[in-house]
């Protein structure tokens, strides 16, 4: 994979349930911590998900 392809996939919506896979927790989890603590989401529709804004 290039550097360019990382940045990509690094940078496209992620789902609930990608978010939840890459933390290790479970969509459920995910829609708390949306709600009760503030992490970063964005509504799409459904709720998306930059990877780089939870990173930071």
């Amino acid at each position: 994979m290039t550097s360019k392809q990382v940045v990509e996939v690094d940078d496209r919506w992620l789902s609930v349930d990608e978010i939840g896979k890459y933390l290790g927790v479970s969509s459920d989890t995910v829609y708390r911590w949306v709600d009760k603590q503030g992490m970063p989401a964005h509504r799409l529709g459904r709720r998306k998900f930059k990877k780089a804004e939870l990173d930071a």
